[in-house]
């Protein structure tokens, strides 16, 4: 029998094995005086290993803020961040910049694949940035997985959007990180490509063993993952396991009603 998750206000500053990576009393604070806006609220939340989480929440809500901040992407302004059991407050500009080339996958909105290489080229690029060579079996078997193996030799202008995100996700696994983050993965697809990438997501974790986390606002979406958090005005107020599209919906329907009425 699987055991059941910790809640998410139940984590402790320093995660025990099995989490990807973690966040304490994380808060982060932009401006100050008159125009000081608090993004993050003391927010403490953990990664599971080999689990894929949506991240979910009204616009402004601190959802990518998040992400960014667990991901090294920005810093906090209090609290702790973990990447396994790595604190990132205690790196260097150029150690956090090896953490995230080395132990940390993104695939954002964007394909931001550089448009003069071929897919295969694109899918190496943090390898060859790190002067490493490819692990040819995993490489084999992430192409696959995505089902790209007949268009390697292709530039981005000659596939697809949903190709050009396959190249993204492939590109996001090849270096077997730690953690994978998306921001709004799907966002520049159509609903069949989304579902498409959505699924080699889901994939990664099952097949691969990969943890993933996504920020989206599309119920949809949020149904392929294993479980769901859900901010407000910067703080964590729910979770859902096992989440389906209309579960999530129906939650999120309760912080419109709630914005309405406050």
């Amino acid at each position: 029998m699987t055991a059941a998750p910790a809640p998410f206000d139940a984590l402790v500053p320093h995660p025990p094995a099995g989490f990807a990576a973690a966040t304490s009393d994380l808060s982060k604070v932009y401006g100050s005086g008159d125009t000081r806006v608090v993004a993050l609220d003391r927010v403490s939340i953990a990664f599971r290993e080999r689990e894929f989480t949506a991240i979910m929440g009204p616009s402004g809500c601190g959802k990518s803020t998040l992400m960014h901040c667990a991901a090294g992407l920005d810093s906090a302004s209090s609290g702790s961040v973990r990447i396994g059991t790595t604190e990132l407050s205690t790196l260097g500009d150029r150690q956090l910049t090896e953490l995230r080339r080395d132990r940390v996958g993104f695939i954002f909105q964007a394909f931001n694949l550089l448009p003069t290489l071929t897919a295969l080229e694109n899918i190496t690029l943090p390898l060859s940035i790190a002067g490493r060579r490819p692990d040819r079996p995993w490489l084999d078997r992430v192409v696959s997985m995505v089902g790209l193996s007949g268009r390697l030799g292709h530039r981005p202008a000659e596939l697809s959007g949903g190709q050009q995100q396959r190249v993204a996700v492939a590109r996001a696994l090849v270096s077997r990180p730690a953690i994978v983050f998306g921001d709004e993965p799907t966002g520049n697809l159509d609903s069949r490509a989304g579902a498409e990438v959505l699924g080699f997501l889901r994939d990664s974790v099952r097949e691969l063993g990969q943890t993933v986390v996504m920020v989206t606002h599309d119920p949809v979406a949020a149904g392929y993952a294993d479980r769901v958090v859900f901010l407000s005005d910067g703080r964590l107020v729910d979770e859902m396991a096992r989440p389906t599209p209309d579960r999530v919906l129906d939650r999120m329907k309760a912080f419109d009603v709630r914005s309405r009425t406050s």
